[in-house]
C-alpha cells in the first residue's frame, strides 16, 4: 500500500471498513454495559439479587458456548459470522424498547436478552479474532492489532460518557435504540468489505467433540502459547480481585464522592489508549516476545500505590498507576494476540481464539469470588495488596517461555517456531 504510507493500514479501504465497523459496533456494546442494568434498576425497580443476576447473564454465554464456538467458526466464513452476529445482537437489543413501550417489559426479558446477546458475542469476537490474519496479513498483524484497540479504548472513554446524557434525555431503555443501531450499521459496513475469504474446507467426518479437542491440543502444545493463557489466566483472577475491593476502597476509605471515582476510571481508560497508541513503536524497540512480560513487569506493581494512598492528592498520584497498568494492559494484549494469530494456521484459528478466552476468562468469576471472601478476612486495602502482588505474578510464565528472548513474529503459519 504504498500510496498510503503514512496512514498505514488505515489506508486500505476494506480495514477502514473493519476499523469503523468496529468503532460503531464497540460504540454500542460500551453503551449497553451501562444502560442494561439501569433499565432494570429505573424501568423495572429490580432489587440487587436481580441486578447481579443480569449482570451474571452477561458473561455465561462464555461458559456455555466459549469451546464449540471456536470449532463452529471454524466451519464458516469469519466476515459472515461477524456480519450476521451483528444483525442478531442488533435485533434482539430493539425488543426492549419496543417490549417497554408495549408495556411487556419484564426482568426476565432482560434476562433473555442479556443471555443471547452474550452468546453471540462469544461468537463474533472469535470470528473477529480469527478474520484480521486473513484481512491484513500476518506481517500487518501487530499493527492492525493496535489500531483496532486504539479505537476499543476510545469507544471504552466515550461509550459510558454518551450513554449518561442519553438516558437522562430519553430515558434507558430508549437509550438502547442507541446500540441496536450502532450494531446494525456495523453490521452493514462490514458487508461493503471486498476482500473474501475462501470457504473453509469441510471435514469428511465433522465432529464437534474432535473438533474441540483439536484446538485444545493445539493451544497447550505450544510453550509460547501456552504461556501467553496462563500468564493472562493468573492476571485476570488477581485484576477482578483487585477491581472488586477498589471501589470499596475509594468511597469507604478515601471518602471519593462519584465525580471522583469517575474520574481515576476515565483515567484508565486514556491508559488503554495510550497503550493502544504505542503498542506497534514499543514492540518493534522491545521486541514482541519480551514487550510481553515487560510491560506487566513495569506497570503492575505501580498498583501498591492505592492501598498506600490516604485521602488527598495521593490517591489521584496513585490513579496514575492505576492508568500505566492499562497501557501496559493494552500493549501486552496487542503483542500476545499477534502472536498467537501469526503462529496458528488458518484452520484453527477459531478454535485457539476460543480456547484462550474460555481458559484466560475461566479466572475472572474466581477472582470476584475471592476478591469478596479476601476482603471479608482483609479489608479492602489487604485485599489490593494481594491483588498487586499477584498481577506482577503473572509477568513468571512469560519470562519462563521462549518470549522472553523471542523479539520477532513469524511471518506464517509455523506451530515448530513454537515449540
Amino acid at each position: 500500500m504504498p500510496k498510503y504510507s503514512r496512514l498505514g493500514l488505515l489506508g486500505d479501504r476494506d480495514f477502514g471498513r473493519l476499523f469503523a465497523a468496529t468503532a460503531l459496533g464497540q460504540l454500542g456494546d460500551r453503551i449497553i454495559f451501562l444502560t442494561l442494568p439501569l433499565v432494570a434498576i429505573a424501568a423495572l425497580n429490580a432489587d440487587e439479587f436481580q441486578v447481579g443476576l443480569l449482570a451474571a447473564m452477561t458473561t455465561t454465554g462464555s461458559l456455555l458456548v466459549g469451546l464449540p464456538a471456536g470449532a463452529w467458526v471454524d466451519r464458516m466464513r469469519k466476515r459472515s459470522v461477524m456480519i450476521s452476529t451483528d444483525l442478531v445482537r442488533a435485533l434482539a437489543l430493539l425488543t426492549i424498547p419496543v417490549a417497554w413501550r408495549a408495556d411487556l417489559l419484564t426482568v426476565w426479558w432482560l434476562y433473555a436478552v442479556s443471555l443471547v446477546h452474550g452468546v453471540l458475542t462469544v461468537f463474533f469476537d472469535v470470528a473477529y479474532v480469527s478474520y484480521l490474519p486473513h484481512l491484513v496479513g500476518r506481517s500487518n498483524l501487530v499493527e492492525g492489532n493496535s489500531k483496532l484497540s486504539a479505537i476499543r479504548s476510545v469507544t471504552s472513554i466515550s461509550g459510558p460518557a454518551a450513554a449518561g446524557p442519553l438516558v437522562g434525555l430519553v430515558g434507558a431503555p430508549a437509550t438502547l435504540l442507541v446500540s441496536s443501531a450502532g450494531m446494525a450499521m456495523s453490521a452493514l459496513l462490514a458487508i461493503t468489505i471486498r476482500k473474501r475469504e475462501q470457504k473453509p474446507e469441510p471435514s469428511e467426518h465433522p465432529q464437534l467433540s474432535r473438533e474441540i479437542k483439536e484446538g485444545l491440543k493445539f493451544a497447550f502444545q505450544y510453550p509460547i502459547l501456552r504461556a501467553i493463557m496462563l500468564g493472562d489466566t493468573i492476571f485476570n483472577l488477581f485484576l477482578v480481585m483487585y477491581q472488586t475491593m477498589l471501589l470499596v476502597f475509594l468511597e469507604r476509605e478515601i471518602g471519593l464522592q462519584s465525580f471522583g471515582i469517575g474520574l481515576i476510571l476515565s483515567g484508565m481508560g486514556c491508559g488503554a489508549l495510550l497503550g493502544a497508541l504505542l503498542a506497534t513503536t514499543v514492540s518493534k524497540r522491545v521486541g514482541q516476545g519480551p514487550v510481553i512480560w515487560l510491560a506487566s513487569l513495569v506497570t503492575c506493581p505501580l498498583t501498591v500505590l492505592m492501598p498506600l494512598a490516604r485521602t488527598g492528592w495521593s490517591v489521584y498520584v496513585a490513579a496514575i498507576g492505576l492508568a500505566a497498568l492499562s497501557m501496559g494492559g493494552v500493549i501486552r494484549v496487542v503483542a500476545q494476540s499477534s502472536f498467537q494469530q501469526a503462529l496458528t494456521p488458518d484452520r484453527l484459528l477459531g478454535r485457539m481464539s476460543a480456547t484462550a478466552r474460555f481458559v484466560s476468562w475461566g479466572g475472572i468469576p474466581l477472582g470476584g469470588l475471592l476478591g469478596g471472601v479476601s476482603g471479608s478476612a482483609f479489608g479492602a486495602t489487604g485485599t489490593l495488596w494481594i491483588g498487586a502482588a499477584g498481577m506482577t505474578l503473572s509477568v513468571l510464565p512469560n519470562f519462563l517461555s521462549p518470549l522472553r528472548t523471542t523479539r520477532t513474529l513469524p511471518t506464517e503459519e509455523a506451530p515448530d517456531f513454537a515449540r
